[in-house]
């Protein structure tokens, strides 16, 4: 895991733009003198495209079409861990605060439109989050994405798309379309729990290979001496699913409780403040009466 590391190209590239754009508008804003939380940099560029370039370069990366379990891991990094990663360190935020006018007014035409409205729509990225993995185990697309490397690397672009859509409105800074109450929050992050749960059992209970063919093609190779028996290892795999969803949902609400409770102290000061202006306003017309 550690020790074999591999470039794959699009991962490679899609890192060092993505976290060179992120540390170039963090810079303009300290020329500026303006602060940016040093938490959001290492949310973004450390714990989300790091958590991207490690489970795509790495020993993770390298093994992910060997062994179903090790893609497991890699899919719930790739769906979970790397969405909410990159939500909290707010690039949109950034990128507002820092874009030249023009391609400013871009960015909020995109934010404003139809189609960013559409896709931030709590119900249907809810519906996309939890059918997504269903259609990618139980369809073709798992069986081509073992045979083509293009495949591949479009599914991982995929699972981090999907889970950015799902969760960026819920658990992000940015000024996003698709932003509802914290109650509604809470409860479709319960909600995808059962779906990881029911989709793990299922895969731990499956009797026929996913990727049949390209597993068994590699038992009777080289590798034949170390691998694990193929359903042994789908089974791990739906395992892992299960257990690392209710682990990492965990994580969830343990952010969204924490930003649930900073805005209701934010509330609690500007309610303050708002009746204070009253009781200086009425106090004021006291005397002048």
């Amino acid at each position: 895991m550690f020790t074999d590391w591999g470039i794959d190209p699009l991962p490679f590239v899609l890192t060092v733009w993505i976290v060179g754009l992120y540390l170039v508008g963090v810079a303009v804003l300290r020329r500026r003198g303006d602060a940016w939380p040093i938490g959001r940099t290492l949310a973004f560029v450390v714990a989300g495209m790091g958590s991207f370039f490690f489970a795509t370069a790495s020993g993770i990366g390298r093994y992910d079409t060997t062994l179903i379990s090790v893609h497991m891991v890699q899919h719930m990094i790739l769906s979970m861990l790397v969405p909410l990663s990159l939500a909290l360190g707010a690039p949109v935020t950034l990128a507002l605060r820092t874009l030249p006018p023009r391609p400013r007014r871009w960015l909020l035409a995109v934010l404003h439109s139809r189609v960013a409205k559409v896709l931030s729509f709590p119900p249907l990225t809810f519906l996309l989050y939890v059918i997504s993995p269903w259609a990618l185990y139980f369809s073709g697309w798992y069986a081509a994405s073992l045979a083509s490397p293009f495949v591949h690397e479009m599914m991982h672009v995929h699972l981090v798309t999907v889970g950015a859509l799902f969760f960026w409105p819920l658990m992000g800074i940015d000024p996003l379309p698709g932003r509802v109450g914290y109650p509604f929050r809470v409860l479709l992050t319960v909600m995808t729990l059962p779906f990881h749960a029911f989709l793990g059992v299922t895969i731990m209970g499956q009797t026929t290979l996913l990727g049949e063919e390209h597993y068994l093609a590699l038992r009777e190779g080289p590798m034949a001496s170390w691998l694990p028996p193929a359903l042994e290892d789908q089974h791990l795999a739906g395992g892992i699913l299960w257990g690392a969803g209710d682990l990492i949902g965990l994580v969830f609400f343990v952010v969204l409780f924490v930003q649930w409770v900073r805005s209701s102290m934010k509330e609690a000061v500007r309610e303050d403040r708002r009746l204070d202006l009253m009781e200086a306003r009425a106090a004021r017309a006291d005397r002048e009466g």
